[in-house]
Parts: C-alpha cells; structure tokens; sequence
C-alpha cells in the first residue's frame, strides 16, 4: 500500500503540516525534527507529489541514467549514447523532449539507492541503471524494490551491462557477456603459448568482477594452467594496474602475460612494466577488456574485447522511452568481439 503524508507523520511523530514544511523548504524546521521526518520518508518511500497509482498517467519529463563514475570512459560512453537518444526523440516524433540526468554514484550502495528514491519523488519517466550490480543480497532486494515501485508508477525501468534482477524483473535488460568475452581473451592468451599468466581483477564485490574472472579461469582451467594463485583484485583504474602488477612480479617474476579487466587497468599494468625494462609484448604480453577509445592508440596496440557499449547505450535510451521493443524473455545479452592488437605476442624461447 502506497504511504500518505499522513503515514509519514505519524513515523516522524509530528504533524502533517510539519512535514509539508520539510519536504517544501518553505518554512524553518528544527534540524533534528527534519532528519526525523526526511527518515521516515525513505522508510516509508513516500512520493512527494501523491499516490504511486495516480503517477502512472503523470509522470514527468526526467529520465535518470545512472552510473558509478561518469569520468570512467566506459560509462560515459553508455551515458552519453543513451542521452542523445533521448534528445533525438523531439526530432524524430514531434514530441514532447525529455530531460535525462546523470546519477553519479560513485560506486556507492548508498548513493544508488538515493538516486532511485529522489527519481521516484520526481516522477521519472525512465530510469537507466549501468554497470555492474554489488554482490550483496540485502542491497540488490533493496534495488529490486525501489525499481518495483517505480515501475509501478509508469517508469520505464532500463538495465545496461548489467545483469538481470533476481527472480521477476520489472527491467529490460541488456547483459555484456562478460564470461564470454574473458574466455575468448584467456583463449587467444593461452594458444600464444603463454603458461605463466598473470590476472589483475576489479573489486571482488561486483558482479563484472565475479563474470570475467569466472571466464578467464574457465579457459586457462581448460588448458590445464592453475588460475586462482596470480590473481590479484583492486579497483578499475590505473593505478591499481599500475600496484597489482608489481605485486604480481614480486610473486611470479617469470610472467609472461598479463590480463587486466578492463582497458584503463591495462594501461597501468603496462607503465608498471616500462618501469621495471619489460618491454610489451617482447617480455610479456599485456591484455584489457572494453576496447575503450584510446586502446587502439595506445603504444603498441592493446589487445582487448570489444563492447558495443555506443550501440547498447543508443538501445537502452530508446527502450527507456518505449520507442525499441523489449527483448524477449526482458533481457538480451550483448556479445563482446575479440581485438587482436599488437601488445600480445608469443612468449619469447
């Protein structure tokens, strides 16, 4: 049942027009009696503007696009292609043009799931959830039921690269194959003759993470290569490309590859061997995963696997306003393709 500023009150323990007062900003409210109030309201998931039944004929202009880190080319790409889809709706139908915003959440659980609340309040008309999902049980029923809700409003509910909603999912999904995608990398890594092949992963608590890492112990396991001893987790940076290849030489000195999960770790792993007199790929053959702008520019050439990650952003945005059908069963999986560059050779005898 959908909650009334009453329902609020009566939680916050002060009066209707109290309430009125905290949510309007239109009048001074005790800072204690205000957090009170904005507490029950995330409690409650009260929606400022009425009964989540009556927004279903009424929601707003706003589409919401969220993303962990929008300095991240990854999901600025997903971003930016999804928002000028939105933008080209007036063109193209004569409509009315929406406004989508960027939630940068940093990464943070918390952050999501107030973005989702505040979108709510707003009446958003779609929102577009990217990226991995947090490996935690608790958080993801906490996201299931905000996009519930929303959903129950009228909001078109988009997930882009990111898996499906446990159990019945109120979202379209696009999926990266990101197993796949890994496998495919570890594969072309092994059938150079590599054996000592080093791993450098992203946080251990994303579902991206658990997915290409999964695919790359797949292929090296299948090849008869122990996996799980030069594996080293950090965040999807530079730096921590940079950190997880020192301490992989300090474990392995003789590695003769390495596979980064994503691009930007890779170019890291790569200045951290300059810095030691490896040469890429004569010394040892280096990888990423995403095939972000600069990978192809990069000295030499980054071998990665390429996301469509422009096309699936264009493909979300047009399934946030209801202008591309649903994939069947809600959720389609987008495959990623193999791009043989330069930085990955055979060992050297």
């Amino acid at each position: 049942m959908t909650a009334t500023l009453a329902d609020v009150a009566a939680r916050a323990r002060v009066s209707p027009a109290t309430v009125s007062r905290v949510l309007n900003g239109n009048y001074p409210v005790a800072a204690a009696t205000r957090e009170r109030v904005l507490r029950a309201v995330d409690e409650l998931d009260y929606v400022l503007n009425g009964p989540a039944s009556s927004l279903a004929a009424a929601t707003s202009d706003l589409v919401g696009i969220l993303v962990n880190d929008i300095a991240d080319p990854f999901f600025g790409i997903i971003a930016g292609a999804a928002q000028g889809a939105i933008g080209e709706e007036r063109g193209e139908r004569g409509g009315r043009e929406k406004l989508s915003v960027i939630c940068n959440t940093g990464g943070s659980p918390e952050r999501e799931l107030t973005y989702l609340t505040l979108l709510q309040r707003q009446r958003a008309a779609a929102v577009i959830v990217t990226g991995g999902a947090l490996e935690d049980l608790e958080h993801q029923a906490a996201v299931g039921a905000k996009l519930a809700r929303l959903a129950d409003a009228g909001t078109r509910i988009v997930l882009c690269g990111r898996p499906p909603l446990p159990g019945d999912s109120v979202a379209a999904t696009l999926a990266f194959d990101n197993r796949g995608g890994a496998r495919l990398l570890a594969e072309h890594v092994v059938g150079l003759g590599h054996r000592r092949i080093g791993y450098v992963a992203g946080p251990p608590e994303r579902t991206t993470t658990r997915h290409r890492l999964e695919g790359h112990t797949a292929a090296l396991e299948a090849a008869g290569i122990e996996a799980g001893r030069l594996v080293v987790h950090g965040s999807y940076d530079r730096r921590s490309g940079y950190d997880a290849t020192v301490e992989l030489l300090r474990h392995e000195p003789g590695l003769t590859a390495i596979v980064a999960a994503n691009d930007t770790v890779a170019l890291g792993v790569c200045a951290a061997l300059r810095d030691r007199g490896r040469s890429v790929p004569d010394d040892v053959s280096v990888a990423g995963f995403g095939d972000l702008p600069f990978s192809a520019d990069a000295v030499p050439g980054l071998t990665t696997v390429r996301l469509p990650l422009y096309a699936a952003g264009v493909r979300a945005g047009r399934l946030a306003l209801g202008l591309a059908p649903v994939p069947p069963g809600g959720m389609a999986t987008v495959q990623g393709e193999l791009m043989v560059r330069a930085s990955t050779a055979g060992p050297r005898a």
